[in-house]
């Protein structure tokens, strides 16, 4: 006797999405240096028609939200795991600038590992090419 094979939750998401008609949704990575640069990728891939997810917060920025430094590492940490949702939600990433730091390294390899498309604004600073 055969069973159904079950499908994993990331089979049932990219189903969910194709059954909803919704557009290719990309998420931008890197450093929030180049929040600037962000902006610009987000309305050339909008225009594009895809739906786009992108850092909310730019900490280098003074805010009244990471004043406190206990505070801002607590905030730090949700949200990296904030983007690492924003990647597993996303069919691909985008890369902007002409720098990888850790954390963007980071994003990376998880996206990756996810078997998502990378694509840089800088391919030169690809770290795996």
């Amino acid at each position: 006797m055969s069973y159904p094979q079950l499908l994993t939750p990331e089979e049932k998401l990219a189903d969910a999405k194709k059954e909803l008609s919704l557009p290719r949704i990309v998420v931008i990575c890197g450093s929030t240096r180049f929040m600037t640069e962000m902006t610009e990728a987000d309305l050339r891939e909008t225009e594009a028609g895809k739906i786009v997810v992108k850092p909310g917060c730019d900490m280098k920025s003074p805010h009244e939200l990471w004043s406190d430094p206990v505070a801002a590492q607590a905030l730090k940490v949700r949200l990296d795991d904030l983007h690492r949702a924003k990647i597993r939600l996303a069919d691909e990433v985008l890369v902007v600038g002409d720098y990888i730091g850790d954390s963007t390294r980071a994003e990376i390899a998880y996206a990756r590992s996810l078997g998502k498309p990378v694509r840089f604004t800088h391919p030169e600073v690809d770290p795996d090419a």
